[in-house]
């Protein structure tokens, strides 16, 4: 199971970012590659903390059932929903929002399992350390198969 806590696994998740280009086409999906970095980054900030999302109590309790995909090695499918708090607001532009995600990937990893928020995930519920590790792993995962990287 691949974590963002992993070194070896923070650097190949850089390095694919570092290959998109700014036109870079999804393959699945409705946003385009500056969305996708910046729903990414707010997405590495729920799990630092630094940014809390709600959902109500249907959501986390059909979310519970599938919490055990946050730590499994099967990677997401399309077509999941998005929580309306990662939508995208203001974009700054390609640069600018690859190197926020990559801040904020070195920042969790370099943060390590302290960094890691006791807020319940707005899907999943409570997530351990572990959980959180891996799920930001896979959700960036995700994202960055969405662009053929």
């Amino acid at each position: 199971m691949k974590t963002l806590f992993q070194k070896e696994t923070a650097d190949e998740i850089i390095n694919r970012i570092n290959s998109l280009s700014p036109n870079a086409q999804r393959l699945w999906g409705k946003m385009n590659v500056d969305q996708m970095l910046v729903h990414c980054s707010i997405s590495m900030k729920t799990a630092t903390g630094e940014l809390f999302l709600k959902s109500g109590f249907l959501l986390k309790l059909v979310g519970s059932l599938f919490k055990n995909q946050t730590t499994n090695d099967k990677p997401f499918r399309t077509g999941s929903p998005t929580h309306k708090g990662l939508t995208i607001g203001e974009i700054k532009g390609f640069e600018s929002e690859r190197k926020e995600l990559i801040s904020q990937i070195n920042k969790f990893q370099n943060g390590g399992e302290e960094i890691c928020t006791t807020n319940p995930h707005a899907f999943f519920g409570k997530l351990s350390p572990l959980q959180w590790g891996s799920l930001m792993y896979k959700h960036t995962d995700h994202h960055l198969r969405q662009f053929g990287v």
